[in-house]
């Protein structure tokens, strides 16, 4: 008999989900459905790892900040 997973539905802009897809795509480990462009829905106990490795990437991504005051 099949078992009932806890999940969360998340409802993100489309360039956020393509990231979580990739994560995923390494041990799919986070996804259960993918519905749309917008929506995922993931497993509620791996939320926390998925929303660290999500931070972990958009930090690659981003342009060094400029410190120095003046622009």
């Amino acid at each position: 008999m099949p078992r009932a997973i806890r999940s969360v539905l998340i409802e993100c802009d489309p360039s956020i989900k393509s990231i979580i897809v990739n994560i995923d795509s390494e041990n799919h480990d986070f996804i259960i459905e993918d519905l749309d462009e917008e929506r995922v829905v993931v497993k509620e106990n791996m939320v926390p790892l998925l929303k660290q490795k999500l931070e972990d990437r958009l930090k690659e991504n981003l342009p060094p900040v400029d410190e120095s005051g003046s622009e």
